[in-house]
């Protein structure tokens, strides 16, 4: 593929990423549905365009660092989304959804995976593992949109999901370290000897590490944005969006050096920052920004998942891996958000709306990724990038066409008993 045709699909992208939404502003569809759409069609166009060759299988770390790069500034948007301070109440929905959701979809999934896919115990934790966590990136139309300086303004069904993708992306690797862990302990069998070092360090260290790595780091860059004596070094002086950007490689990038959760602390760090100052202008400047890379770097991951597919990537794909994502998606996470969110102070329609809308995307292709290059799984490795890959492409069809409408169906519900 020529540089100039690199050029001219990235530029025709950059431009629809632009355009499309506020065209698909309620319709049922959304950008990261038309741009998955847009890379099957192209692909199976009988036509001699000048496209690359899309195979996560083989491009396995080239796969790993693009969707981690769209999943930690999807994660600092959504933390620099929420005015909401951090507590036991303000939060509950959050606790529920992480303490009780995550562990059921990640339980029943895997079991699921056991029992239906025939697949060993360590296979079927990772698809569990890869699943559990509600993805930050296409959820769009389900979570918090822009900063606002009043903390009651986040409606609950959308803070509840903005704020549980924002944890559960990170805490999708002790979950993930768990398939890794056994199946280096047992292979295709079982064995609980990987539990004791896996609940020491991947469990409790990393997460310690990724939770106070994030304060550390939101504190010092609250204090650098707002509160730095010398106005130079007063970053809220000057405005500038790709501060942001900044904010997310350096937390992110000290605290894996560390050892912890680099995702955690993303998150974590854009919640500090918040906190250095609930009410700023600044905020909008720095959520903008981010919200626009992460758009454009969502089209490109979308368009080639869509090319993936057009290329054969779901050719390994059995029906009980198709069953499989579809019970995930309509079963699974429904009735695991619905059971977490028991006694919550949700109403009815709220509980069913955080519980439907758990979006499975790019950081389930992230995990994936990765894992595969700690491991081997005795199953072969494009069956599972087939049932993971179809799985996205399920949530995004189905989320992308029910969100906008539900969405607007909810807010106006909302409204009415408000007036």
């Amino acid at each position: 593929m020529s540089a100039d045709a690199v050029f001219a699909w990235l530029g025709g992208g950059a431009l629809l990423a632009a355009v499309l939404p506020r065209v698909l502003s309620g319709r049922p569809l959304s950008l990261p549905l038309v741009f998955l759409l847009c890379g099957i069609g192209v692909y199976l166009l009988p036509l001699p365009l000048p496209l690359p060759v899309i195979d996560p299988v083989d491009d396995r770390v080239v796969a790993e660092h693009v969707t981690e790069i769209v999943v930690i500034i999807s994660l600092m948007g959504a933390g620099l989304a929420l005015n909401r301070p951090v507590g036991r109440h303000r939060w509950g929905a959050t606790w529920r959804l992480l303490g009780v959701t995550m562990p059921l979809t990640f339980l029943i999934t895997a079991l699921v995976a056991w029992w239906l896919l025939d697949w060993p115990p360590a296979a079927a934790l990772l698809l569990g593992a890869v699943l559990a966590p509600t993805d930050p990136v296409l959820a769009a139309e389900v979570r918090v949109g822009e900063p606002t300086d009043d903390e009651h303004d986040e409606d609950e069904a959308r803070f509840a999901l903005t704020s549980e993708a924002g944890l559960n992306d990170g805490l999708a690797f002790p979950l993930t370290y768990a398939a890794v862990g056994l199946a280096a302990a047992a292979g295709s069998g079982w064995s609980a000897g990987w539990i004791g070092p896996w609940a020491a360090q991947d469990l409790a260290y990393k997460c310690v590490v990724g939770v106070l790595g994030g304060l550390l780091m939101g504190r010092l860059l609250g204090w650098l944005f707002f509160r730095a004596r010398p106005r130079a070094l007063r970053l809220s002086q000057h405005r500038e969006g790709f501060v942001a950007l900044g904010a997310t490689f350096l937390s992110y990038g000290v605290t894996e050096l560390a050892g912890g959760y680099g995702f955690l602390s993303v998150f974590v760090t854009a919640c500090a920052i918040r906190a250095a100052e609930r009410s700023h202008g600044y905020y909008n400047v720095l959520h903008d920004f981010m919200e626009q890379v992460e758009r454009l770097l969502t089209a490109a991951v979308l368009f080639l998942t869509g090319a993936f597919i057009a290329l054969g990537g779901l050719s390994a794909l059995t029906w009980q891996g198709a069953v499989t994502a579809c019970l995930v998606l309509l079963v699974i996470r429904p009735l695991s958000g619905w059971a977490g969110l028991l006694r919550s102070s949700l109403g009815s329609r709220e509980r069913w709306v955080v519980a439907a809308y758990g979006v499975r995307g790019i950081g389930s292709l992230y995990y994936l990724a990765y894992a595969l290059g700690q491991h081997g799984f005795a199953v072969p490795e494009r069956e599972l990038w087939a049932v993971v890959t179809f799985t996205v492409l399920a949530s995004v069809v189905l989320h992308g066409i029910t969100a906008g409408p539900v969405i607007a169906r909810f807010d106006r519900l909302r409204d009415a008993r408000s007036t």
